[in-house]
């Protein structure tokens, strides 16, 4: 029998939700396609919230682990619900601050980014250190301060092929006889290979 290939984007409806913020369908998407995360990887995903990259990286990473990374607790508890949910065994959640968080984590094949709680530059530096050579550390930047910092730091360190791509999302919602028009804020999703 064929492996299950597992295409990214998962419905947001599907995902249970608080008041914690989500990565948006689309913008998980992308993320994921960029990872290019493979079955035994090692991924992390720090600043999970509810764990939709986390749930989505499981599938993916079938035989491999992800470690979804959060400080909030009620994000702590949603996270679990939605590893439930889906039926992951194979994802470690880790309650606490990056990058502290990270210190007795194995070595990663992927890394994604999506919350730093204000010590982005600490965590790329401890990332760097634990992701392992051709792999990859995946930014989703929604301020221009995440992206300036970002990219500050990987213009120091010439052992990385950055890639920055822009995704900016409009969802058409039916509201009665009219459509109306939804746009989301736009999203830099950078993602910066280890050579």
């Amino acid at each position: 029998m064929p492996e299950k290939i597992h295409v990214p984007g998962i419905p947001d409806q599907e995902f249970i939700r608080g008041s914690v913020p989500m990565t948006k369908e689309e913008i998980r998407a992308l993320t994921l396609c960029k990872a290019k995360i493979q079955p035994g990887h090692i991924v992390y995903d720090i600043g999970a919230g509810t764990g939709s990259i986390s749930a989505e990286a499981a599938l993916m990473a079938c035989t491999g682990k992800v470690f979804a990374v959060e400080r909030n607790c009620e994000a702590i508890d949603l996270i679990n619900q939605n590893i439930r949910k889906f039926n992951l065994n194979n994802v470690v959640v880790v309650h606490g601050r990056a990058p502290q968080a990270l210190a007795d984590l194995p070595a990663a094949d992927v890394i994604i980014i999506g919350g730093s709680g204000g010590a982005l530059g600490e965590i790329l530096i401890a990332c760097d250190g634990k992701l392992s050579a051709g792999g990859k550390m995946i930014v989703n930047a929604v301020t221009l301060e995440t992206l300036c910092k970002t990219r500050d730091y990987f213009l120091t360190v010439p052992h990385y092929d950055v890639d920055y791509t822009c995704l900016s999302v409009t969802k058409v919602q039916p509201a009665g006889s009219s459509h109306l028009f939804r746009a989301h804020n736009p999203v830099y999703v950078i993602t910066a290979s280890k050579g």
